[in-house]
């Protein structure tokens, strides 16, 4: 019973972790319609900032976790402005061809800054150890963090997107920007602003992310798969699939890793072969039901 129930945690703090970046990744889709490849980018530099601001500037961890993101936020106004209001009204295959640039740019620039070798960050010292839970399952002080920051975000993000102007606005340009302009509302600015949002959520699984997993420049490339994978599951645009999608996944990581070690590896990708088969839309995107 101990080995499934911390199965079950395994799953719950790797479904959580992908669910905040890959909720970012369906948002930036839902609003802008581009599809980011360069958002597993986003994550990897989020990882390294923490990095140099836990190990070079000697920073605290909590104060990393504010500054790292909003440096990726800032990066992601001048990439927005510089390059990605150019092609908003283009094609979706040229957001594919210009993000996919942007994602070889940010890999070549982190290894000319961080170099090649494998990083690692310890956790906060308060958070550091481990915590025994009922059913006298031992776990990581660290692991039940991640899941907090998974569920605060998550709780977060339905408030903002049900309770709050700002999140009736985002939803407003996205089901229809040219009535939303109409409307007064200024959609270049929310534009932009999703899109910094959407980093900022991928950055903040980056800094999370830093002290549980090898920083190297092909942390990003692996995020962007797994995100993808979780977007096709539970559907492109859907803020439910996102959660719904992330949390599959989590349990076909910590069941597969714990009961199936072999196949592992390939059980997300034969899961969303299933579901592409069943359900081409996702299981929560539109035209799911159809």
């Amino acid at each position: 019973m101990s080995s499934l129930g911390m199965a079950l945690l395994n799953s719950l703090d790797i479904g959580l972790l992908l669910f905040v970046i890959a909720v970012g990744l369906n948002i930036i889709f839902g609003v802008l319609n581009i599809i980011n490849f360069a958002h597993g980018a986003l994550y990897m530099l989020g990882a390294y900032l923490a990095y140099s601001c836990v190990i070079l500037l000697g920073m605290p961890f909590w104060l990393t976790l504010l500054v790292a993101p909003l440096g990726v936020a800032v990066l992601a106004i001048a990439i927005d402005r510089l390059m990605l209001r150019f092609i908003y009204e283009r094609e979706i295959s040229d957001s594919l061809l210009l993000t996919f640039s942007l994602l070889l740019i940010i890999n070549e620039s982190v290894r000319l800054i961080w170099g090649t070798g494998i990083h690692v960050i310890d956790p906060p010292t308060l958070l550091q150890g481990t915590v025994t839970l009922p059913g006298g399952i031992t776990y990581p002080l660290y692991s039940l963090f991640v899941v907090t920051v998974g569920l605060l975000i998550l709780f977060g993000l339905w408030y903002l997107f049900n309770r709050t102007r700002v999140g009736k606005i985002m939803r407003a340009a996205a089901l229809d920007r040219e009535m939303a302009q109409v409307l007064c509302i200024d959609t270049k600015l929310v534009i932009t602003g999703v899109f910094a949002f959407g980093a900022w959520l991928a950055a903040v699984g980056g800094v999370v992310a830093a002290p549980m997993r090898a920083i190297d420049p092909g942390m990003g490339d692996k995020i962007i798969i797994e995100s993808f994978i979780v977007v096709v599951i539970g559907g492109l645009g859907s803020f439910p699939g996102a959660l719904l999608g992330a949390v599959i996944l989590g349990l076909m990581y910590g069941l597969g890793g714990r009961f199936f070690p072999e196949v592992n590896l390939i059980l997300p990708f034969i899961g969303m072969a299933i579901v592409l088969l069943l359900k081409p839309h996702g299981l929560m995107g539109k035209g799911a039901s159809a």
